[in-house]
């Protein structure tokens, strides 16, 4: 890969002015700028301060290995590169308003959660940098990271045999992520693991694991060491127009009429309803509190609830569905409903194989 950047000549001191003309745009014209033309770095930037105390925390447990770090369009941690990729939205405060506007909410956005999702992203770094998962010990503890990642997975919120560390249980989605979330938690200063875990026997033992591997591997040189950096920023010309559609498309909720059936539980087309208020404009009044509640209560994409909502709004219209309950009941109804279908939407997100 050719080195970005080596030129020693010195920039013209307003240069970083007109490559961030960009700040000054709507969102229609700024969404036909080029990623790699926002001209986005991270030193300066708050999420900079959340990496040093990354080092900080790795440090304080006595740990040699420090992951690379770049922007990109998501958080992700590669198969083949010891480093965390960082969405490029966190280095200026007029990408995150843009993420706001085009996701419905921003991943890691606030110190604690960018700290959860670094700490995340920490252990997939360290598993690449030392090769863990080709030890049998962590097979028999987590299971085969060759395993396909799925699509999609259907958590098992009451399970004990996992930690909970960021949401949707995302430690219950595959055994790569089994081992970051254990990481993670492990890692975080204060979380007083032992105590916290010591009725859950399996997330114990992985703790467990993870303390003593850990701690003997704290001081060797990784085995990968690679400073190659997967699609960075500065190296992708997709406008951001076209990052935001793929992203929805991604984050979508599925197809719409999955859940007819369970809707005609809660409203009707009966006739004698008639002059009931529809369902669909009962679902749009409720639309910003539900997509709130359920986001928080799942773990899941606030962008994903909206388009479940969407798609159950739509059937309704289709349908003509009106309410059959008093509106008390009917909310408590819609809210089990997208609860459920906002479930079976989860998706894998976090962490990718990127070769």
């Amino acid at each position: 890969m050719a080195t970005r950047g080596s030129s020693r000549s010195r920039a013209p001191r307003n240069a970083g002015r007109r490559r961030r003309a960009w700040v000054g745009y709507s969102d229609e014209r700024l969404l036909e700028v080029r990623l790699c033309d926002l001209d986005l770095r991270i030193e300066r930037t708050p999420v900079a301060r959340h990496v040093r105390r990354l080092y900080d925390e790795l440090a304080a447990r006595g740990v040699r290995f420090r992951p690379q770090v770049w922007l990109s369009t998501e958080w992700f941690s590669p198969d083949a590169t010891p480093g965390i990729a960082i969405p490029f939205y966190l280095a200026h405060p007029r990408l995150l308003r843009l993420e706001a506007r085009q996701m419905l909410e921003v991943e890691g956005r606030t110190a604690a959660a960018c700290m959860r999702i670094l700490r995340h992203e920490a252990g997939h770094a360290l598993d690449t940098a030392y090769r863990l998962h080709a030890r049998r010990l962590w097979r028999e503890t987590f299971g085969r990271w060759t395993d396909p990642y799925p699509d999609h997975y259907r958590p098992q919120p009451a399970s004990r045999s996992y930690v909970v560390h960021l949401d949707a249980w995302y430690a219950q989605a595959h055994p790569a992520e089994d081992f970051a979330e254990t990481f993670a938690v492990w890692l975080q200063p204060g979380s007083r693991w032992r105590s916290r875990y010591r009725d859950w026997p399996t997330a114990a033992a992985k703790l467990q694991y993870v303390d003593a591997t850990v701690r003997a591997i704290a001081v060797r040189a990784p085995r990968v060491t690679s400073r190659r950096r997967i699609e960075p920023i500065s190296e992708l010309t997709t406008t951001l127009g076209e990052h935001y559609a793929r992203k929805r498309e991604r984050f979508g909720g599925g197809s719409a009429d999955a859940y007819d059936s369970d809707m005609l539980r809660v409203f009707s087309d009966d006739p004698r309803y008639a002059d009931r208020p529809t369902a669909a404009a009962f679902l749009r009044g409720l639309r910003r509190e539900l997509r709130t509640t359920l986001a928080e209560w799942t773990g899941t994409h606030a962008y994903t609830v909206d388009q479940v909502l969407q798609g159950m709004i739509e059937r309704c219209r289709k349908l003509r569905l009106r309410l059959a309950a008093p509106p008390r009941e009917a909310r408590t109804q819609a809210t089990l409903l997208l609860t459920v279908h906002t479930m079976n939407c989860l998706s894998l997100g976090r962490h990718e194989f990127r070769l």
